[in-house]
């Protein structure tokens, strides 16, 4: 089945199992409250407006109301939908536009505008600071972390069988360096939008692959557009990739009360081992930049790298230790690798403009 056709059928098919009891939509203006029949001010949740991240929200309530027998009452929860930069910008890539950020700033401005309780982010879209007067103490279970590689029709069914000056669509640097390791001929081209979009223009034959999160995928019920899985020896995953985080007021007891009760404590550990790992390396969207950590026996285990746009230098380190320490033994590997890749490295990427990192990668 053709994607166009086949993802059209799922998102007609899912649109009510995915719909809200009670959704208001908005850029960032204020919000009409709405009052639950007992008139406690509802949990208003803030998500952007993509097909992945409303089934992230989605998935937020659900657990909230699990936990929360008086969050089922009408009216009790209302999804706030916002248009973020990232979201309206799709003709350039993350990088040309500032990096990180980009997906959460909105939402920040709404919550510290008391326009928003809560807000729900894919974790490694949030930056590794916040804004000063909100935290984020929670994450739900973690999906798999893995990328899925997707070819038009199956017809590649690995990295390995694309042929020389295959064109690859990716936003991600990561991605672009880790497969321009394994083959210098690739061309990689930006390719943003949705899950939905990049699937059509897969289908169109703008490329001949791409690469996404496996974990989107499952949560929007889409994983058999997946050809392949890839596990980490051929695609180490972004830092914090397949998590989801949630966000309060530093002052909100009522809504620290009810996400600290959703928070998995292995899944949190691991998110706060990988972006310790980025804060230490001051990673942005010019510095191609993977990490994951899982927990084994008892133990965490870490793998981090750091590479040149073009894959022409990569620089990996792994290191284990105990749950407690996970920010540490984060923070320990990125400073291992910045001083292993020298300062030469890092200036180059800083004096690098997105042109001349784009330039590497498509030549």
């Amino acid at each position: 089945m053709k994607f166009a056709a086949a993802v059209s059928a799922i998102l007609v098919g899912s649109a009510t199992a995915f719909a809200p009891a009670f959704t208001t939509s908005h850029s960032n203006a204020g919000t009409a409250l709405y009052m639950a029949d007992d008139g406690v001010k509802p949990l208003r949740i803030g998500t952007r407006g993509s097909p992945l991240a409303l089934a992230q929200a989605y998935e937020t309530r659900r657990r909230l109301q699990e936990e929360f027998p008086e969050l089922n009452e009408d009216g009790a929860i209302e999804l706030c939908v916002m248009k973020t930069q990232g979201d309206m910008i799709l003709d350039k890539s993350l990088m040309e536009l500032g990096g990180k950020g980009l997906f959460t700033k909105e939402l920040d401005t709404a919550l510290l505008g008391d326009e928003v309780d809560i807000c729900v982010h894919s974790m490694k879209d949030v930056p590794t600071w916040l804004p000063e007067g909100t935290i984020l103490p929670c994450n739900l279970p973690r999906e798999d972390t893995n990328d899925a590689f997707i070819s038009q029709d199956g017809k590649y069914k690995t990295i390995e069988e694309l042929p020389d000056n295959s064109v690859i669509g990716t936003a991600s640097l990561r991605r672009q360096a880790q497969l321009m390791a394994k083959n210098p001929t690739l061309k990689c081209v930006n390719f943003r939008g949705n899950v939905q979009t990049r699937l059509r223009k897969l289908d169109e034959g703008v490329v001949d692959a791409t690469l996404l999160a496996i974990a989107g995928l499952k949560r929007m019920d889409m994983d058999q557009f997946a050809t392949a899985v890839l596990d980490w020896d051929e695609m180490l995953p972004a830092v914090a990739q397949g998590a989801i985080g949630i966000q309060c007021r530093d002052d909100d007891e009522r809504s620290i009360k009810y996400i600290e009760a959703l928070n998995h404590p292995d899944t949190k550990a691991c998110v706060d081992c990988e972006r310790a790992f980025l804060e230490a390396l001051d990673g942005n969207c010019k510095t191609p930049i993977a990490g994951q950590a899982r927990i084994v026996d008892g133990k965490i285990k870490f793998r981090g790298l750091i590479a040149m746009p073009d894959g022409s230098q990569k620089f990996e380190t792994e290191s284990e230790g105990e749950i407690a320490d996970a920010a540490t033994i984060g923070r320990a590997a990125g400073e291992k690798l910045k001083a292993e890749a020298g300062d030469k490295f890092f200036e180059m990427m800083v004096e690098m403009s997105p042109q001349q990192v784009l330039g590497q990668i498509t030549k």
